[in-house]
């Protein structure tokens, strides 16, 4: 496809779209893990998880819990089940190729992934500390660490004045003793 092309979209948007089934994700899976497994054209992902005793494939054959449908309905429901498959496909390739297109700008841009995560650790460590309970933190921290250093300067000044006291009661002993010569 050439890239001054216009895009036009295999997809029939009038109609509406399931959004409880389709799923998109930058990850290898093409649907989530609670999902039923999706069948292309007889082959089924690797990568896709179906639901405990469902798959794609009899969720929409009879069962006894679904009213008897006819053949021309099952058939018609078939066909559905092949375009929408084919439609995930599509879109699958699509993601892949925008993936591609995102690394590809990034690279010319010079964003590196060690860069993302710089970024990312910038911003994240910005987000805590403008936090309200890291500056709750803080200030307790800084009102406690006050509070030592003044607890700390008491114990020095006591401890000062308990040596004066001991040293001056020494140089009185020893002034009050008479000399021996």
């Amino acid at each position: 496809m050439e890239p001054l092309e216009e895009y036009h979209s295999p997809f029939d948007f009038e109609q509406g779209v399931n959004a409880s089934y389709l799923y998109l994700s930058p990850a290898y899976s093409d649907t989530p893990p609670s999902s039923p497994a999706v069948k292309t054209r007889g082959l089924c992902h690797p990568d896709s998880v179906p639901e405990v005793g469902e798959d794609a494939a009899t969720s929409v054959g009879p069962s006894s819990a679904t009213p008897a449908m006819t053949e021309e309905e099952r058939q018609e429901l078939q066909e559905e089940l092949v375009k929408v498959e084919d439609e995930i496909l599509t879109l699958s390739q699509v993601l892949a190729a925008k993936e591609k297109q995102l690394a590809d700008i990034k690279r010319k841009l010079g964003i590196t992934p060690l860069n993302e995560l710089k970024q990312n650790f910038t911003k994240t460590w910005q987000e805590v500390t403008t936090s309200t309970a890291y500056r709750r933190t803080s200030e307790t921290l800084s009102q406690a660490s006050l509070k030592a250093t003044a607890a700390f300067t008491n114990v020095g000044s006591a401890i000062t004045r308990k040596l004066e006291d001991v040293s001056m009661r020494s140089l009185q002993h020893s002034a009050s003793m008479p000399v021996m010569r």
